[in-house]
């Protein structure tokens, strides 16, 4: 009985799937610094750092570095990565506000007057994904 009651009390738990992203992030030009990957949820604060979901920054690895996201939840997200080459735990930009450093999107590129949309990076999230990110 008791086993019985556990089950629906774990129920609504249940439906609350939690998956591990991995960002495959390409064309990272030196060992030096940390590649940084951030994911967004809304459009809203979308490439805003106080609007960060989750976040992870791992060593960079010239070629390709690879970067984990644990226990995300289904839904739709975003994805924008850079690599902090001096390693001083930010984007660095010129006096235009254009990145100085590389950076990437999941399913976009950079446009000639600014970074895509987060519809344009957006993807649905419903199980263990493995995403390439060019920077």
């Amino acid at each position: 009985m008791k086993s019985v009651l556990f089950f629906f009390l774990l129920l609504p738990f249940l439906g609350m799937a939690q998956n591990t992203l991995s960002v495959a992030v390409n064309k990272v030009g030196c060992n030096s610094g940390e590649v940084s990957v951030a994911v967004y949820t809304e459009a809203d604060g979308f490439l805003k750092f106080e609007k960060v979901y989750r976040n992870n920054s791992v060593q960079a690895t010239k070629g390709i570095t690879e970067v984990t996201i644990k226990d995300l939840p289904n839904g739709m997200y975003a994805v924008a990565v850079f690599h902090d080459k001096n390693g001083n735990g930010q984007l660095d930009t010129n006096w235009l506000g254009i990145p100085k450093e590389d950076v990437g999107f999941s399913k976009a590129k950079m446009k000639m007057f600014g970074p895509p949309s987060f519809k344009e990076c957006c993807f649905e999230l419903n199980s263990d994904t493995k995403i390439q990110v060019y920077l």
